[in-house]
């Protein structure tokens, strides 16, 4: 079963891929989404049947890949309660992209090769998440970063898209690179790459200090390190990698320009594929990182900041696509936060139910946008309400999912209220250092989600109609291949919290996960979140309602007030509008000079030194004095029998003058 699973998709991809121009558009569809549809039904089999049951964690081998010295490294599916929780994830969400592609694609004429990068893009991911060793996750890891490209960059013949895509593959590449090194910094350390041998060792390893245990096992930019140095360097590496995949801050401007890919794609990078890669990672890792407080506190740090980041850029953002990317990035910061204080099953539970109403957000935008003549600038819309009701509800649903709307202290709410809110309340009783801040950082976050949230629907859906009237007379709902997508996300957006909260975080919590999940203070962390203060549960719940009515005020009750407030702080509208100006820094500080020195090395270095003296130099000495000889060629009698004359006077008198001599 779960090598049908991970394999279903990669067939569907190689049919697709291979035989697409053979077989037509239409099976191509079909064939992909078929497969991805069985492979997802699977894999709730699985999640029922391992997780709900008495299973212990297991390994399937494939097939024997790596034998070098001490590396050896086999092709095996690791299947534990995080893996199927991974496999359900993505499996559900990819198949229904797939499903809702056949609608949004039609008029596409290169469809069998978008559904064969989507074929895929599944099947990377699905390597990554049942990877029982580094070098195959490193392979998934590498393998949806691929994928990614080839998607974000679909329509090749956009220069937007191309430069999106390129931005993506160049910015993940440095990310990539601090994984690359934490996989060898851990073979270096364990003298293995396979998890399972990692983490029986990882304990004993931290804990053998003093006498000769106390020497450098680990050289690192010069500097030897001890076992909890090298430790800790290790997980920033193998954090650098989450960063760069997850979109953390710093390493977050590929996201964004992500969205120049169809909307399609963007649901599936941002709900279940690529950014969930790295949030995986950090849970996987966790028995490594839980020997490391250091690294734990810079995964808070950068997980409380990258929420309040992206949250503030959400707020002004005019692109549907990039409010819902910023969200994206917010949440994922969310996620990262509670791992840094050792909360592991709220964040994974997060990352289970945000799949759920980010893909329905996604993909409903993608309905408005398919109704509107993909016009993507709320500013150009209003007033589709009434024109799309269908996709204004999934929106709605998706919306109060995201805010987290719910009354604290019951089982009435939606999937965000159950996994978002039990971040919050992680992060105030966490012991991290730096969980107060993470703890104010989601909190701010919250508001700000639940305005930009609501100003999207606004803007879009209320209020007066913007956009053509030629457009406005052709608006209407997507067809049911793109709607029950949407209805099937809509229902875990409502329901998967309330469904799973038990075995996720709750009373069930032991008996689910069977140890895939490793913290020492995660129990504690699960049983004082039931004991925080009342303010700290009604905190977010007050940060949701502020949101909504101050969203109302701006964008439906006083519709002057956002340019107002726009003029009376234009730095501030400038600094949020142009997302902090990371990318003019970036710009700055690395592309241009990274375009400078290129220039200089291909002009100067190669142009005028290497060619100018070296092959082009001689090529063009040798034809300046072949031209030269050539000249002398003229091809009268007369000149070559005075050319002979005169070599014949200049032998004559050498021989005279010589011979005197």
């Amino acid at each position: 079963m779960y090598q049908a699973i991970v394999f279903l998709p990669l067939i569907g991809f190689l049919i697709a891929g291979l035989a697409g121009r053979s077989i037509g558009a239409r099976a191509s569809e079909l064939i992909t989404s078929g497969l991805l549809v069985i492979s997802a039904l699977l894999s709730w089999v699985a999640f029922i049947s391992f997780g709900l049951g008495d299973e212990k964690s297991f390994v399937i081998p494939i097939m024997r890949w790596v034998n070098s010295g001490n590396l050896n490294v086999d092709w095996s599916l690791y299947i534990d309660t995080l893996t199927v929780v991974m496999l359900v994830v993505v499996n559900t969400v990819s198949a229904l992209v797939h499903i809702y592609s056949i609608g949004y694609m039609h008029s596409d004429p290169h469809r069998p090769r978008f559904f064969a990068y989507l074929s895929l893009f599944t099947f990377s991911m699905l390597m990554l998440v049942t990877a029982g060793n580094l070098m195959q996750m490193f392979f998934g890891w590498e393998g949806v970063g691929l994928a990614s490209y080839l998607l974000i960059g679909f329509w090749y013949k956009k220069p937007s898209a191309n430069a999106a895509a390129m931005k993506a593959f160049i910015v993940n590449r440095i990310g990539d690179f601090g994984f690359a090194l934490g996989i060898f910094g851990v073979f270096v350390l364990f003298d293995t790459i396979n998890l399972d041998t990692v983490f029986a060792n990882a304990a004993s390893f931290a804990g053998q200090e003093g006498g000769e245990n106390a020497a450098p096992v680990l050289n690192f930019a010069g500097y030897a390190l001890d076992r909890s140095s090298a430790i800790t360097i290790v997980c920033l590496l193998l954090f650098m990698g989450a960063m760069g995949k997850s979109a953390q801050f710093l390493l977050h401007t590929w996201l964004p320009d992500a969205m120049e890919g169809p909307t399609p794609v963007s649901a599936l990078i941002h709900a279940a594929t690529m950014v969930t890669a790295g949030v995986f990672l950090v849970a996987r890792m966790s028995p490594l990182f839980e020997l490391s407080v250091t690294a734990l506190t810079v995964v808070t740090f950068i997980g409380a900041t990258t929420a309040f980041f992206a949250a503030t850029v959400g707020l002004v953002q005019n692109d549907i696509k990039r409010v819902i990317a910023y969200s994206t990035c917010s949440q994922l910061g969310y996620m990262f936060a509670a791992l840094g204080v050792g909360a592991y099953g709220p964040a994974i539970f997060h990352l289970f139910t945000h799949a759920f109403f980010k893909a329905l957000l996604f993909l409903s935008a993608g309905s408005v946008i398919h109704a509107v003549g993909d016009e993507q600038d709320m500013r150009r819309m209003g007033g589709l309400r009434k024109h799309i009701p269908k996709t204004y509800w999934m929106m709605i649903i998706g919306t109060v999912a995201l805010t987290g709307v719910g009354i604290p202290g019951t089982i009435l709410g939606t999937a965000g209220f159950f996994s978002k809110d039990a971040i919050i309340e992680s992060l105030y009783v966490g012991q991290n250092s730096w969980a107060g801040y993470a703890f104010g950082m989601t909190v701010i976050a919250a508001l700000f989600t639940s305005f930009y949230s609501w100003r999207l629907i606004f803007m879009t859906f209320h209020g007066r109609e913007r956009a053509p009237a030629d457009v406005m007379a052709h608006i209407h709902d997507s067809p049911k291949v793109m709607m029950v997508p949407l209805y099937i996300l809509a229902a875990g957006a409502l329901f998967a919290g309330v469904m799973f909260y038990g075995i996720f975080i709750g009373d069930g919590y032991s008996d689910f996960w069977k140890g895939a999940l490793f913290t020492s203070a995660e129990n504690e962390i699960l049983h004082d979140i039931h004991g925080v203060p009342l303010w700290v549960k009604l905190s977010p719940f007050i940060m949701m309602v502020t949101g909504f009515f101050l969203a109302w005020l701006f964008y439906i009750r006083s519709t002057y007030l956002p340019g107002e407030l726009a003029k009376q702080h234009p730095g501030l509208y400038k600094f949020l509008l142009n997302k902090w100006y990371f990318d003019e820094i970036y710009d700055f500080l690395f592309v241009n000079p990274a375009k400078w020195l290129g220039r200089f090395l291909w002009k100067k270095g190669d142009g005028w030194m290497i060619d100018g003296f070296g092959p082009d130099g001689i090529s063009a000495r040798v034809l300046d004095i072949t031209n030269r000889v050539v000249r002398l060629q003229s091809g009268y009698l007369y000149h070559y029998a005075f050319a002979m004359l005169i070599g014949a006077a200049a032998l004559t008198t050498w021989m005279m003058f010589g011979g005197a001599g």
